[in-house]
C-alpha cells in the first residue's frame, strides 16, 4: 500500500510540474491566465471563436483618458496587460464585425466578450481604412494627359502625367496634412450646406476653414474642374452603395501587439509629430515624458508622463513680437466644425523636436519676422553668406532643457524644418527646409560659447559636374550642364538624415520625380561641400519597377536610405550598388537605377491605375537601427496615414501595425524607446502621435484630440 501511495503521488507531481509548464507556454486549449492588473477572456461571435481581432479597454478614470487594445489569438482569447487601477469599458471590433456592447470591468478579471456579425457588408465597411475608401477613387486616365487645360479636358497643362496628378492628390498636398478616405472626406457633412451638385459642394468644403485657401490652390494645380468631378463622381458612387475591397485582419505577429493611447493636446490644436528618446542612444529619457510639435496650430509643446498618466505643456516663446501668426489666416469660408472660428493662433510653428544626448529637446521654431539679420547677408563675412547669402529664412531653432525648464531661442539664416544629430564630436545639428541651402549647427560650440552666429553653417547644393573631386564655379539650376564647371541644384531638403557610415547627409528633394540628394560636408564647410543626386526611377528602362516622389526618410546603419513616395512604396537606395560614375557630367538624377528597390505599401490601389503601388501614400518614414521594438535591427518602418497604421518592413514583407480606435490614426514621425533593456517587451517600444491636421475628422469628431501611441511587441497575443 505504501508503495503503491508513493507512486501515485509521485506519478501526480508529474503531471502537475507538466500542466504547469504547458499553462507557462500558453499551449492551445487552455484557459486565459491574468494577473491582477490584466483582463483576459475569450471573444465568441454566432460563429464561433473569433481571431485576428481587437479588444479596447478604455477608461477616463486617470488625469487623462486611458486606452489600451489587443488582438485575439487564433481561438479568439485576448489577454490585456497591465492596466492601471481603474474602472475600464471594454468591447470587441473588427472586421466583419459591428461593435460589441461595452462592458464594465476592472483589472483581475475574466471578461469572456460576445461579438457582433455584421448585418450587412456595408455596416462592416465602416471600420475599413481611410485607403481602402480612398481606393474607389477613379482617377483620370493615363489618354488624358497631359492636360488640356480648362478649355479642354479640365486637366492643368502642367500635370503631364497620371503619376504627375497623383504625386499632387497625395502627399505634396491634400494627404501631406490629413486622411483622405475617412468618413468625415468620403461623405458630404448635411451642415456644409445644399448644393446643385456634389462638385458645387466639394468646391465649397475646400474653402472650409484657415487651411481653406492652401486647399482651393492646391486643386487648382490639379485642374480644379476635373479635380471637382473626380472627387463628386467618388462621393457619389459611395453614396449608391459602392463599397471598397476586405481588409485582412491582423495576421502572425501582428496579433502580438500591444498599442496604449493618451490624450494629450486640446481639440483645436493638430499635432505634427513627437519625441520620446535621442535616435542615437534609445535608452536617453527611459521612463521620461513625451515631447510634441504643436506646429500651425498653438504655441506649446504638448507634454504626456506616461508613467502617472498625466498631461502638461511647455509654453514656447518668440524673440520679436512681430512674429507672424497663424491666427491671421483668412477663413474663406465657415468650418462645418468650427464656422468662423480661428482656431489656430500659432506663432512659434514648431514642426519637429528632437532629443540630444543631454536628455535636452531641440525644435524648429519660429522665432522672429523672415528678414535676416545682416551676418547672413550679402556683404557678410559670415564663411556661408560669402559663397551663398541668404536673406530670409521662415523657421529658426529652439532647445528646451527639461533640467532648468527653460527654452533658449537660436536664430538662423536657413529655414528649417526636420532635423536630425549627427554622429560626431560636435553634435552637429543638420536641418532640413533652408529654401536654397541646406543648414546646421554646431552644437557643442553653441552650448561652450552661446554664439549663434558662428555655432551655425549653411551650404547650396553643388554637384561635382566637371569631376575633379572639388567644389568649383558652377552653373545655376536652370542653366545647361557646362562639363567644365559644376552645377548647383534648385531647393534643399525636405527629410534629413545623418549617415552613421561615412559622415555624408542624405535628404530627400521634393517634386516629380523627386530624388534622394548624398551630402558630402568635406574637411571645410560649406567651401568644400559637394552633393550627388539620385532621381526615384521614373520612365527609366533600366529600373524594373518605376515610381515618383519621395518625402520622408531615414537611414539605416549601413547606410541605406530609406523614403516614402507618392507612388504608394517604400523605397530603399543603396549608393553602393551603383555602377557607373557618381558625379561627372551625366550623372543628373536617373544614372544609377539599380540603387533603387521599391516595395509596395498594403491596401489596395486606385481605379484606373494599373502601375505598382498602392492608394496608401506615407507622409515619412524611421529607421529602428536598434531594435526598440522587437522585429529586429535596422526595420525600416513608415507611417501608413491610410492604413491606420504604422507599416514595418521585415524581409521584404510589410507587418501591418493597425490602430483600430480610434479610426483616423495618421502619424507625421515615430521613434522608439527603450526603457529598461532588461525587461525584455515591456521594456521596449514604438512611440506616435496622432499627427492629422484635422483631428475633427477622426473617429468622435468635433472636441477629439489628438492621441500619444505607444507600440509594444510581446511574444505571443496572451503574454502577461
Amino acid at each position: 500500500m505504501r508503495t503503491t501511495r508513493v507512486l501515485y503521488l509521485g506519478m501526480a507531481m508529474l503531471l502537475a510540474a507538466s500542466l504547469a509548464g504547458l499553462s507557462a507556454r500558453q499551449l492551445p486549449g487552455e484557459a486565459v491566465q491574468i494577473d491582477n492588473d490584466d483582463l483576459g477572456g475569450v471573444v465568441t461571435s454566432a460563429k464561433g471563436p473569433e481571431a485576428g481581432v481587437w479588444v479596447v479597454a478604455e477608461t477616463t478614470d486617470l488625469p487623462t483618458k486611458f486606452i489600451k487594445i489587443v488582438v485575439t489569438d487564433d481561438r479568439g482569447r485576448y489577454v490585456v496587460p497591465d492596466l492601471p487601477k481603474a474602472n475600464y469599458s471594454v468591447w470587441v471590433r473588427g472586421y466583419g464585425l459591428v461593435d460589441s456592447p461595452k462592458v464594465q470591468a476592472a483589472p483581475g478579471k475574466i471578461v469572456n466578450l460576445t461579438a457582433l456579425v455584421a448585418p450587412n457588408p456595408r455596416a462592416a465597411a465602416d471600420y475599413y481604412p481611410a485607403n481602402y475608401w480612398y481606393s474607389l477613387l477613379r482617377v483620370p486616365d493615363k489618354s488624358e494627359f497631359p492636360g488640356t487645360g480648362s478649355q479642354g479636358n479640365g486637366i492643368s497643362e502642367n500635370m503631364k502625367s497620371q503619376g504627375q496628378w497623383l504625386r499632387q492628390m497625395k502627399t505634396d498636398s491634400c494627404w501631406s496634412c490629413h486622411q483622405l478616405g475617412d468618413k468625415a472626406t468620403r461623405t458630404i457633412p448635411e451642415t456644409l450646406g445644399r448644393f446643385e451638385s456634389t462638385a458645387a459642394a466639394w468646391d465649397r468644403r475646400l474653402q472650409s476653414g484657415q487651411a481653406g485657401g492652401n486647399m482651393i490652390n492646391d486643386l487648382g494645380q490639379l485642374g480644379k474642374q476635373r479635380a471637382l468631378t473626380m472627387f463628386a463622381d467618388w462621393t457619389d458612387r459611395i453614396k449608391a452603395g459602392e463599397l471598397p475591397p476586405t481588409p485582412p485582419r491582423p495576421q502572425g505577429v501582428e496579433r502580438n501587439v500591444v498599442i496604449t493611447l493618451w490624450d494629450w493636446a486640446d481639440p483645436k490644436g493638430y499635432l505634427h509629430d513627437e519625441i520620446a528618446t535621442d535616435k542615437l542612444n534609445p535608452t536617453v529619457n527611459a521612463n521620461g515624458p513625451i515631447y510634441g510639435s504643436m506646429e500651425l496650430s498653438t504655441n506649446y509643446l504638448p507634454v504626456l508622463d506616461p508613467v502617472n498618466h498625466t498631461s502638461s505643456q511647455v509654453k514656447v516663446p518668440v524673440r520679436d513680437p512681430k512674429t507672424p501668426s497663424s491666427a491671421t489666416d483668412k477663413i474663406p469660408e465657415p468650418s462645418p466644425y468650427w464656422a468662423d472660428e480661428a482656431i489656430w493662433d500659432s506663432q512659434v510653428n514648431v514642426h519637429n523636436p528632437m532629443f540630444d544626448y543631454k536628455g535636452r529637446v531641440w525644435i524648429t521654431a519660429r522665432i522672429r519676422p523672415p528678414d535676416n539679420p545682416a551676418f547672413c547677408k550679402e556683404g557678410s563675412n559670415h564663411p556661408s553668406a560669402k559663397l551663398f547669402p541668404v536673406a530670409n529664412s521662415g523657421r529658426h531653432l529652439a532647445v528646451y532643457d527639461p533640467k532648468t525648464k527653460k527654452v533658449t531661442l537660436i536664430g538662423t539664416c536657413f529655414g528649417t524644418h526636420h532635423l536630425q544629430f549627427a554622429e560626431d564630436a560636435n553634435h552637429t545639428l543638420w536641418t532640413s527646409g533652408g529654401g536654397q541651402v541646406v543648414g546646421w549647427l554646431n552644437t557643442k560650440m553653441f552650448d561652450e560659447t552661446g554664439d549663434e552666429e558662428k555655432s551655425q553653417g549653411w551650404t547650396a547644393l553643388i554637384l561635382d559636374t566637371n569631376g575633379n573631386g572639388k567644389r568649383d564655379e558652377y552653373v545655376e539650376p536652370n542653366q545647361p550642364v557646362d562639363p567644365t564647371k559644376d552645377k548647383r541644384i534648385g531647393g534643399a531638403f525636405y527629410g534629413v538624415a545623418p549617415s552613421p557610415v561615412d559622415g555624408s547627409i542624405w535628404g530627400t528633394m521634393l517634386g516629380f520625380p523627386g530624388s534622394v540628394v548624398r551630402l558630402n560636408p568635406g574637411s571645410n564647410p560649406p567651401a568644400t561641400a559637394l552633393a550627388e543626386i539620385y532621381e526615384v526611377p521614373w520612365n527609366n528602362p533600366k529600373a524594373p519597377v518605376q515610381g515618383f516622389s519621395p518625402r520622408g526618410l531615414d537611414i539605416d546603419r549601413n547606410g541605406v536610405v530609406w523614403t516614402v513616395i507618392a507612388s504608394g512604396h517604400l523605397a530603399s537606395f543603396d549608393r553602393r550598388k551603383c555602377q557607373g560614375p557618381l558625379n561627372g557630367p551625366a550623372a543628373t538624377g536617373q544614372h544609377c537605377p539599380e540603387g533603387w528597390t521599391l516595395y509596395p505599401l498594403p491596401g489596395p490601389q486606385f481605379k484606373g491605375v494599373t502601375d505598382s503601388g498602392s492608394a496608401e501614400a506615407s507622409y515619412y518614414d524611421w529607421v529602428d537601427q536598434f531594435d526598440t521594438f522587437g522585429l529586429g535591427k535596422n526595420v525600416p518602418i513608415a507611417t501608413g496615414n491610410g492604413n491606420d497604421a504604422l507599416l514595418a518592413l521585415v524581409n521584404g514583407k510589410f507587418v501591418v501595425l493597425r490602430v483600430p480606435y480610434p479610426m483616423g490614426f495618421y502619424a507625421k514621425g515615430l521613434d522608439g524607446r527603450i526603457d529598461d533593456p532588461k525587461a525584455g517587451w515591456k521594456g521596449k517600444g514604438l512611440w506616435a502621435t496622432y499627427g492629422t491636421r484635422t483631428p475633427f475628422h477622426a473617429e468622435g469628431g468635433k472636441g477629439t484630440t489628438s492621441k500619444v501611441l505607444h507600440f509594444q511587441l510581446r511574444p505571443d497575443p496572451l503574454a502577461r
